[in-house]
């Protein structure tokens, strides 16, 4: 059986614990957003795994010099690229299901706006000022 290492279980004591830090730090970060624990019935605080691992990288980063203000900045800025690369796998398996050499079509889209669909090795006509968007096919 896997640990969740989301799972808030961890109590304000032992995650400081865990983290080598004190407890009151620990409320000053939750004030400041830098680690928001989760709350259990009561509002008393419950740390995960993942909320000691980053208190430990908080500390790590405060004891290089960085101040709380971009320590919190850098959080924010790694959770945004690790959403974003999340959306991008998603988004490149969703295209995959979809592409397949049969179906694959081209889209030019015209002077007037219009998006028109060509098929495989067709061009627009001679005189159009379509702008035409090609991707090579993986292997080419």
């Amino acid at each position: 059986m896997a640990i969740d290492v989301n799972q808030p279980i961890f109590v304000i004591s032992v995650a400081a614990e865990l983290a080598d830090m004190h407890p009151q730090t620990l409320r000053q970060y939750d004030r400041l957003g830098i680690v928001s624990p989760s709350r259990a019935p009561g509002k008393s605080r419950r740390y995960s795994q993942n909320d000691v691992n980053k208190l430990r990288e908080v500390q790590r980063l405060s004891q290089s010099g960085v101040s709380l203000e971009g320590i919190k900045r850098i959080l924010d800025l790694e959770n945004q690229v690790a959403a974003l690369q999340y959306r991008v796998a998603e988004l490149t398996e969703e295209l995959s299901r979809r592409r397949s050499p049969v179906d694959a079509r081209i889209f030019a889209a015209g002077a007037a706006g219009d998006v028109v669909s060509l098929a495989r090795g067709q061009r627009p006509r001679a005189r159009s000022q379509a702008v035409v968007v090609w991707r090579p096919r993986q292997g080419d």
